[in-house]
């Protein structure tokens, strides 16, 4: 269940990286997945154009809104932040066909594209736009 309140999404988000942190690259992109997957989820709130105005990690879970680019944008800021030595390609991708993904290791792992992550499958063709694990360090740096 998806904690109510801030302080305990908090700690939940907290204890989620920590987990991945010592987990397998498989296992960890299957957490974080999962993780997502659970929260609130609201039709429209983020949009590719406003990527200036952006939630860093803790604003989008006090936010508490999560769109499927939300949700996307929140997978790869856990990403980001656990530093697996497995994980060290990513990006959340807008494609041709209007799919916000989190593309990990060059595509290996896809994430945010079903509730049950997917490895290794073709990828919607074509990229529009793309936000990097580099440009997601920038915001808590």
């Amino acid at each position: 269940m998806w904690p109510r309140d801030f302080d305990k999404r908090l700690a939940a988000w907290a204890e989620l990286r920590a987990k991945c942190q010592s987990a397998t690259a498989d296992e960890a992109m299957q957490m974080i997945n999962s993780w997502w997957f659970a929260a609130p989820w609201r039709n429209y709130h983020l949009h590719w154009d406003d990527q200036l105005a952006w939630p860093d990690p803790w604003q989008l879970l006090n936010d508490n809104i999560y769109c499927e680019l939300a949700r996307g944008l929140g997978m790869l800021y856990t990403i980001s932040m656990i530093d697996h030595k497995d994980l060290t390609s990513s990006q959340l991708v807008l494609t041709e066909e209007g799919y916000n993904l989190v593309l990990v290791n060059q595509g290996k792992y896809i994430l945010n594209w079903d509730v049950d992550m997917t490895v290794n499958t073709p990828l919607p063709t074509g990229i529009k736009k793309r936000f990097t694990q580099e440009q997601a360090n920038q915001l808590f740096q």
